[in-house]
């Protein structure tokens, strides 16, 4: 009896286990067949293999705009990744970064919500990070109109110089000892800034802590949130030290520009002219009228474009200027043949400051700084965008709400935009005969983006632009530059450091040598 009992348990059991597995069986296949209409109905992207929950998160790697840049290679160019739950859509040619900044500029002139960035942002009150429509369009033109415009960006020209020649100072005092060239170029457009937007230069005896205040800002906007990708498991965010990181750049930073508001609030009674109004009196002021007159400027939002102002104009700018000396020690000959023209220029009298009439004539220079934007941009992604309603691109579907990210430092690279891509060439500016010779980095010519195009293009090429100008032509009109203690200069550790913007990890350390002393 016993032995029936167990017959039929075993063979019940055996039935649920095979009723089970078919269940489960046909739920896959219902759903692998409503995936593959889905496809159907939709012409997505090709897309590499994803795995559970992750999706393609563990194909970022350490340095992703590298490993994106590989998978390129074998997905093509417009190549849609799953990042958690969230699609991303990756685009690594000239030809698709135009139609995602021209063709359909403004189906894809919105920002994701990326919790990091939205609160260092003010909550998105800035015109960087803000969702597209009216109030990121009332926030940019007050950049555009009031900060940075020709006539602005002409009048910090004694500040630009003034800052340099400092810098200039500093770097006769090292008598011959390595420089800490990191460290300088980093104080050079924080000291031009803080002049600029905040009247004086706040960082004085301190600008090393400011600076690394910047770059923790910098680092957390570029840093991997798992919230944004997998939103239920954003809990991990309170263990892993994100969150208490964010709390505390975000309370340093708004206690600094709490501070500076009131400083400038208190100093009120100062009678001033336009031209002598630094950007947060310029803005106060319009915070003033708008409670009476036209679209209300909030004082988070001051502090938003603060944000933005300081984010945006120095740590891309000192980076430039990093990353072109580090090419030019490796190719002494280029920093030869730039030192000629700008001495030829210049001259050599010790106390003379290279103008902006000076730079206007030094074309080798200028094609060292697009190589530079070339070969290493800011920021090897542009700010990601997301899409505002289902577009084509490339013959591809592109969904709503689908996030992109335009891989500049591979478009930078990319052999069939550029002969050589590998090779540091500024002459393939200069060659009549080469395509790169139309090509500027002002968002025109999608094979050189490290601004951005369209809509959500940086507002500050002029302003940024003239000061990495000034700041090399100096460099190079005054100093003749080398490693120190024999380093050879294949040696010369040029390794990067991911983040918004792409960084040496390691300081450059130079010595530099007077030319008038040869």
């Amino acid at each position: 009896m016993s032995q029936t009992v167990a017959s039929l348990l075993y063979q019940d059991g055996t039935s649920l286990l095979y009723i089970s597995s078919l269940f489960l069986f046909i739920l896959a296949l219902k759903w692998l067949l409503f995936k593959r209409k889905a496809n159907q109905q939709y012409m997505l992207p090709p897309s590499p293999f994803t795995l559970p929950i992750i999706g393609n998160l563990h194909q970022l790697g350490l340095l992703p705009h590298r490993s994106l840049a590989l998978l390129a290679q074998r997905y093509g160019s417009v190549m849609l990744l799953h990042l958690g739950n969230k699609r991303t859509l990756v685009v690594s040619s000239a030809s698709a970064a135009e139609e995602i900044m021209k063709t359909h500029d403004a189906c894809f002139a919105s920002r994701p919500d990326l919790r990091v960035m939205t609160k260092l942002s003010y909550d998105a009150e800035d015109a960087a990070i803000a969702p597209y429509g009216e109030r990121w369009r009332y926030m940019r033109s007050l950049l555009v109109q009031h900060i940075l415009s020709p006539k602005r960006v002409q009048s910090y020209r004694a500040i630009r110089e003034e800052a340099t020649l400092l810098m200039m100072r500093k770097i006769e005092g090292s008598m011959g000892d390595p420089v800490d060239l990191s460290e300088l170029l980093s104080l050079l457009p924080i000291g031009i800034l803080c002049k600029v937007a905040l009247g004086k230069n706040y960082c004085e005896g301190s600008g090393g802590k400011f600076r690394e205040l910047l770059s923790e800002l910098s680092a957390l906007s570029g840093a991997f949130d798992i919230g944004d990708s997998i939103p239920w498991l954003g809990w991990l965010n309170n263990f892993n030290g994100i969150n208490s990181r964010v709390e505390k750049v975000f309370r340093s930073m708004d206690k600094i520009f709490s501070e500076i508001i009131e400083d400038h609030i208190a100093a009120r009674s100062l009678a001033r002219s336009d031209e002598q109004m630094d950007a947060v009196d310029i803005l106060l002021e319009i915070e003033r009228k708008s409670s009476t007159d036209g679209p209300v400027l909030t004082r988070k939002q001051i502090k938003g474009l603060m944000l933005d102002m300081f984010l945006g104009g120095t740590e891309s700018t000192w980076t430039t200027m990093e990353w072109a000396m580090t090419e030019l020690v490796r190719h002494p000959e280029i920093m030869k043949k730039a030192q000629r023209e700008i001495r030829s220029i210049v001259g050599n009298k010790d106390e003379v400051v290279v103008t902006a009439e000076d730079i206007a004539q030094m074309d080798y220079l200028k094609a060292v700084i697009k190589e530079t934007y070339r070969f290493h941009p800011p920021g090897p992604f542009l700010l990601p965008r997301e899409s505002l309603q289902h577009v084509k691109v490339k013959g591809y579907d592109i969904p709503s709400k689908t996030r992109v990210w335009v891989n500049a430092w591979a478009i930078g690279r990319d052999p069939c935009s550029w002969d050589s891509p590998e090779l540091f060439d500024p002459e393939r500016f200069l060659r009549a005969d080469s395509v790169a010779s139309t090509r500027d980095f002002k968002g025109m010519s999608f094979e050189l983006i490290p601004f951005g195009a369209g809509r959500r293009g940086c507002p500050a090429i002029s302003y940024a632009s003239q000061i990495v100008e000034l700041g090399l032509a100096s460099l190079l009109h005054k100093f003749d530059w080398s490693l120190p203690g024999g380093i050879m200069v294949e040696n010369l550790d040029a390794t990067e450091c991911f983040g918004t913007i792409l960084s040496r990890k390691y300081p450059l350390k130079l010595v530099a040598i007077p030319a008038t002393a040869k």
